[in-house]
């Protein structure tokens, strides 16, 4: 019998696994654990979505012209040079399918977004892991990393999972030192939270090597409808149009982002509460000896002495009703990524970190 072989690398892929959702037999359960908004989505992207199930019987429209539209609008940026997609994560691949095959490299730092490796290995590309600096974007080693087989360099600007980032001059050096041929991709997926961070629109007007991409399903609370977008050269979107899914966005997916996108109340409010919560909760964690990067996203990530503790206090965390991420697939294995929730789940997620430590004193 022959045997059905998949294209090389494709198998070397580890299946992604999304943060725990649930408890069996817990209940009151909190989870902190996939960076969701805890305000939920935006009341007006919810109204826009229930009209549009009366248009279920209908195509959606192949080329987003609306979302475009209102994202040039919002962000002041030519709509032509933008491509929607299911989630920023489908725009990753579809980069690494248009540039990247057999004998190609794709360069991410040691503590990136998982996607980056899955991308490059389904497209036939070899992906190269660079060190960060004390969980932070090396630039100099990116760049030494680098070779004429390099076609993409993926960061993420914040970065998940470690909430840091680095200046735009830091990334103005790293798109200028890349060999030629090779694009800087910025995963904005977190960008909305840093403020006056444009998530490298400057870059791109001054520069033909890189792109960007973000995301509808952090801050704007829409990660259950996967709607992300890209913005770069218009050669470059020229090639993810040719080969994206003609439908891949529906009407109502395509409704609710432009409502969440024009919610100004709703953006704000989220905004605001994550910035008072996130720099409560880093420093009650502080205080019972549980440190943290400054974070410049949604989360952040909570260090212990070892990986033994991290896992110790994962478990004790879930006894209490608690999902967090841990995060030694991410290299981090004495870690443990937080989302920052409502002032009630901040307070009762750190009220069981400072349990568990007193009691294994």
């Amino acid at each position: 019998m022959s045997v059905i072989v998949p294209q090389p690398g494709i198998l070397d892929i580890a299946p992604y696994v999304g943060g725990q959702s649930y408890l069996a037999g817990v209940e009151n359960v909190v989870k902190l654990s996939s960076n969701e908004n805890p305000f939920g989505p935006s009341p007006k992207a919810m109204e826009a979505f229930s009209r549009a199930v009366r248009q279920l019987h209908r195509y959606p429209s192949t080329d987003h012209a609306s979302l475009r539209a209102a994202l040039g609008e919002v962000h002041g940026i030519d709509a032509g040079r933008i491509v929607c997609g299911v989630g920023s994560d489908e725009i990753l691949h579809l980069l690494c399918q248009a540039y990247v095959g057999p004998g190609d490299e794709v360069v991410h730092t040691e503590h990136g977004f998982a996607i980056y490796r899955i991308a490059a290995l389904s497209a036939g590309g070899t992906p190269v892991s660079v060190p960060e600096r004390e969980r932070v974007t090396d630039v100099d080693a990116l760049l030494a990393a680098c070779t004429p087989k390099t076609k993409l360099v993926f960061i993420a600007n914040p970065n998940n999972p470690t909430g840091t980032m680095i200046g735009t001059g830091d990334l103005a050096r790293l798109a200028d030192g890349l060999p030629a041929g090779a694009m800087l991709v910025l995963d904005g997926a977190y960008a909305e939270y840093v403020e006056g961070y444009d998530g490298g629109i400057g870059l791109i007007a001054s520069r033909g090597n890189v792109f960007m991409t973000r995301t509808f399903s952090k801050l704007y609370g829409l990660g259950g409808l996967r709607v992300g977008w890209g913005y770069g050269p218009a050669e470059v979107i020229d090639v993810l149009n040719r080969i994206r899914g003609p439908f891949n966005l529906s009407e109502a997916q395509l409704a609710a982002a432009e409502a969440a996108l024009r919610d100004d109340e709703h953006i704000q409010r989220s905004l605001s509460e994550n910035t008072r919560n996130r720099a409560w909760l880093a420093e009650a964690l502080m205080e019972k000896g549980v440190p943290s990067d400054t974070s410049c996203a949604n989360f952040v990530l909570a260090r212990f002495a070892s990986a033994d503790e991290a896992l110790a206090c994962d478990a004790w965390l879930k006894q209490e009703g608690l999902i967090v991420r841990p995060v030694a697939s991410y290299n981090l294995p004495n870690c443990l990524r937080i989302t920052v929730g409502d002032e009630a789940s901040c307070r009762r997620v750190a009220h069981a970190i400072g349990n568990f430590k007193d009691v294994g004193r």
